[in-house]
């Protein structure tokens, strides 16, 4: 019983210490040629949104280029989590923890 307290406990100070890690992943996404940038961090937080005024009276034109720097700042981040967690062990961590 004790040891499951004890592997929760551990548990959580390791999607502490991954929470924390993440935060410090930041990356920024373009959209429209540069005319839309999204900044993120690796908790998928948006730190920044930047949109050019000439692309705000064109609906279509915004929504494709917002669509497209999500997409590409999603993908930066992705890589960066998965680098990240591999070189903090990856699932593999969580395996030693007997749950």
């Amino acid at each position: 019983m004790f040891n499951k307290i004890k592997a929760i406990k551990e548990l959580r100070d390791q999607a502490k210490t991954m929470k924390n890690e993440f935060d410090q992943i930041i990356e920024k996404g373009e959209g429209s040629h540069g005319k839309i940038r999204v900044t993120m961090n690796g908790n998928q937080e948006i730190l920044d949104l930047y949109i050019d005024d000439e692309l705000l009276g064109n609906k279509e034109r915004l929504t494709n280029g917002l669509k497209e720097a999500f997409k590409d700042v999603i993908k930066k981040i992705q890589h960066k989590m998965a680098s990240r967690m591999k070189d903090m062990g990856g699932l593999d961590a969580f395996k030693n923890l007997g749950l």
